[in-house]
């Protein structure tokens, strides 16, 4: 050892001490812009997920490295985390996990100064078969989204979306109370090419603005659209739109607003022949063929909030429960249930109950819709 090092460590300086001090001094904040959700239940653990603004990677935290990650503003030391760690979970913030922790938010440049990382490469324009894939249509879907939103802007105030979404429910409700005449309706527009023709078009249209309703709304709360195309399974092709950001939105409403925007976009569209329909004569020949395509619109329409996925009610459900991968961690489960209780020790309570209540609620939808799909196609053979 050199009469140097016998000094600094007589001294308690040296080059190790400045290190140590110049640590313990730092002051930490995240990036500008980094995205934080709100705790999610993911199978036996809540996480939250943090995502970068460029790079659009993300990644997994509990619930205790979300606290101290919120806490790094750039008026914090090491010395105040720790004492605000311990005032909250009563354990003092292991040294080695906050230096993990901050090793792992600065390798991927969630920490102010952190090199910047290069935006995500844009993948291919279209992917898959003639029979099965998908096509980007839009050079820059956020800032088409943004255009509609800037244009629609007007409308999307209270003032006009409180009678629109009390038009609708008077129009769902009038409709669907008459059993009989909605299934002779139906009937008659399946029996009437001239029609069926047109208001499948329509229908077709009707669900590609479904798709960039929940564009606009993602814009309307600050959300990223990163994509808008056609995707096809061989016959049919649908647009679709990817909102980016959509778990990271700001609260509870905003995400249910985003994931509902496209069923009450379908509705709304059918408010023009609802008002055809009650202007017209009860015994006028046109009005059994406008009760079926009110009908065939409003189901078309709430099937989309039916909780099971990939349907918009199932994103609906995730977020009100706090759940993430609510299906496949479900499937985890039960599975893990086979085994026997000490397989599932791990799961808390909650997650136990909400995860068997919609293994059941979810077999019991499938079963309805079946029944319902074969009473309706029994039905048109016996008419």
């Amino acid at each position: 050892m050199s009469t140097t090092d016998h000094a600094d460590r007589a001294s308690g300086g040296g080059p190790g001490a400045d290190r140590a001090a110049a640590a313990r001094a730092y002051r930490p904040a995240l990036r500008e812009g980094v995205l934080i959700s709100p705790a999610l239940l993911r199978g036996p653990r809540t996480v939250h997920l943090i995502k970068h603004p460029v790079s659009g990677a993300a990644f997994e935290v509990g619930p205790r490295e979300h606290f101290v990650i919120g806490l790094l503003d750039g008026t914090r030391n090491v010395d105040d985390v720790v004492a605000a760690y311990a005032e909250r979970f009563r354990r003092r913030l292991p040294e080695e996990q906050w230096t993990r922790l901050l090793g792992l938010l600065g390798t991927r440049g969630l920490l102010d100064g952190s090199p910047e990382p290069a935006p995500p490469e844009a993948g291919p324009a279209r992917t898959g078969t003639f029979w099965a894939g998908s096509r980007r249509t839009v050079a820059d879907a956020h800032a088409t989204t943004g255009r509609l939103h800037r244009l629609l802007r007007p409308v999307l105030r209270p003032w006009a979306q409180l009678p629109a979404a009390a038009a609708v429910v008077v129009m769902t409700v009038a409709v669907l109370r008459d059993a009989g005449a909605f299934l002779d309706g139906t009937w008659e527009l399946l029996t009437n090419p001239l029609a069926l023709v047109p208001f499948a078009v329509f229908l077709w249209f009707s669900i590609c603005l479904h798709e960039l309703a929940h564009g606009v709304a993602a814009r309307h709360y600050g959300g990223v659209v990163s994509e808008i195309g056609l995707r096809w399974r061989f016959p049919a092709m649908m647009m679709y739109c990817t909102v980016d950001n959509y778990l990271f939105l700001p609260g509870l409403r905003a995400k249910l607003v985003v994931a509902a925007a496209g069923a009450y976009v379908n509705l709304t569209l059918l408010l023009p022949f609802a008002l055809w329909w009650a202007l017209l004569d009860p015994a006028d020949p046109a009005r059994p063929v406008l009760t079926g395509m009110l009908f065939v619109g409003i189901v078309q329409a709430l099937s989309n909030l039916v909780p099971l996925p990939p349907l918009d009610g199932y994103r609906m459900l995730g977020h009100l429960l706090g759940a993430a991968n609510l299906a496949p961690e479900t499937g985890a489960y039960l599975t893990l249930r086979r085994r026997g209780r000490d397989a599932v020790a791990a799961y808390p309570p909650r997650a136990r109950r909400l995860y068997v209540s919609y293994a059941v609620a979810a077999a019991a939808l499938v079963l309805v819709a079946a029944a319902g799909t074969c009473a309706a196609v029994v039905w048109l053979f016996l008419r």
